[in-house]
């Protein structure tokens, strides 16, 4: 066969069009995507949270301040000092507390192999601890205290660990027992009547470390002496504490500076129109000597209940139904019936059954959804002439939340037993509220009654 013949014979394959049913499925499913992806990056998404059982604790948290019978001692001569006691230590009656030199300077102190042993060390790592726990932003005036407690603790293991003359002339001895502190901040000798809430705005308070000056004149002040180991805690309270602790007579709390808990008696004193709890205590003061205001906690007996956070509460408005008036649901106590009578624009009247969920019944009243009825309106009893119309005075305003068990919002009411900045504790077992392992909406600002959220 010829070449020419078996070219002949050649058959040419029918070219496909790039648009066929394969192309079209997958092109609408790919713009199916692209706008299921772009709708679920900007809408609001839900955010569900599953309702438990629980208890608040922890909730009531003061700056307190720290009053105590307190002696200042002056310089009567002016020179160079020296303290020979360390800060916090009970000091007895005649005690050598410090000394100055009125040449103006002293002898040198010798060191001989000078090493920190265990409870020195220690010394110097609670003092960092204390201040790391502690620290806060807003009162970064502190750090300078922390500078001023490392040298004068530094300063105390020097005197103890060191070894030759050391100048005693114009020994300043303590006139009464007491701990030994080196600070000041005015306070000394404020009393419990002079106490008010501006002094608990610790922006403006600045201590004196008297350690940190090398001279002094005669008349300023060397140290301060707490001579009694009776001492007060005062924090302001407002209305809502006031009635929660006005009956108690002793109060459990704890000193988040090292997590210590104490039992004392409690007062409630009143200055002019400011009311501050009082916390008594005859021991301990050691531990607290230096500081004027210490971060308290209130360890109370809170009550228990389902645990929601407080974005989850929303406030909404029903008409209250009296019971006579509805017409029972015999499968569900959650859901009834009325018989309402409306008018429209040009007067006339027309009558209708509404189906009604019941968000709350009390005292022989039904609570329903406002937005089923009109003000004007009348409920007529079945088989009766009489009837009622709704009204404003008909009104009522619930706390609730929006369960979401079933896929969409449902207002259900919730009774607050207890409350703090971030959480309510709300009663349990309400026919027709929460129930433990429900899930609501966390924030009730993002849905409305009856949309879908799944």
């Amino acid at each position: 066969m010829s070449r020419n013949k078996r070219r002949k014979k050649i058959t040419k394959y029918k070219k496909h069009s790039f648009f066929n049913i394969g192309t079209l499925l997958f092109g609408t499913l790919f713009i199916y995507m692209i706008i299921s992806m772009f709708m679920y990056l900007t809408e609001t998404h839900v955010t569900a949270y599953e309702v438990m059982k629980g208890t608040i604790t922890g909730n009531y948290r003061f700056h307190a301040l720290s009053l105590r019978t307190e002696e200042v001692a002056t310089a009567s001569h002016s020179g160079s000092i020296r303290y020979y006691e360390r800060e916090g230590s009970k000091a007895s009656a005649g005690s050598v507390i410090c000394a100055i030199n009125e040449t103006g300077s002293m002898e040198p102190v010798a060191i001989r192999d000078f090493v920190l042993d265990t409870e020195e060390a220690s010394r110097l790592r609670d003092t960092m601890s204390s201040f790391t726990i502690n620290y806060s932003g807003s009162a970064f005036q502190k750090t300078y205290d922390l500078k001023s407690g490392m040298e004068g603790t530094i300063s105390e293991i020097v005197e103890e660990n060191s070894t030759g003359y050391v100048s005693m002339r114009n020994q300043c001895t303590a006139s009464t027992s007491g701990f030994v502190i080196y600070n000041i901040d005015g306070m000394e000798t404020l009393t419990e009547e002079e106490i008010t809430s501006d002094l608990f705005d610790q922006t403006n308070y600045h201590p004196t470390n008297l350690r940190n000056q090398k001279n002094v004149s005669a008349g300023n002040p060397l140290y301060k002496l707490i001579t009694d180991e009776s001492w007060a805690l005062y924090f302001p309270i407002d209305q809502k504490l006031l009635t929660e602790l006005n009956d108690i007579q002793k109060i459990r709390f704890r000193f988040l500076k090292d997590n210590q808990t104490f039992s004392a008696p409690f007062s409630v004193i009143q200055n002019g129109g400011e009311y501050f709890g009082k916390i008594s205590l005859d021991n301990s003061l050691v531990r607290y000597a230096s500081d004027r205001f210490l971060e308290i906690e209130l360890v109370m007996n809170k009550r228990s209940g389902l645990k929601i956070p407080s974005t989850a509460i929303v406030d909404r408005s029903f008409y209250r139904i009296p019971e006579e008036y509805v017409i029972k649901n015999a499968d569900t106590n959650k859901e009834i019936v009325l018989k309402v009578e409306s008018f429209g624009e040009d007067g006339s009247s027309s009558v209708k059954y509404v189906a009604a969920n019941v968000y709350s019944y009390e005292d022989g009243e039904y609570l329903v959804d406002q937005n089923l009825l009109s003000e004007g309106d009348y409920i007529q009893l079945e088989d009766s002439a009489k009837r009622i119309q709704i009204q404003e005075k008909n009104k009522e305003t619930l706390h609730g939340v929006y369960n979401i068990n079933k896929g969409y919002a449902v207002f259900r009411e919730i009774t607050v037993i207890d409350e703090n900045e971030e959480y309510c504790i709300v009663e349990s077992n309400n026919t027709y509220g929460l129930a433990a392992y429900d899930y609501i909406v966390l924030d009730a600002s993002q849905v409305a009654e009856e949309q879908i959220v799944y």
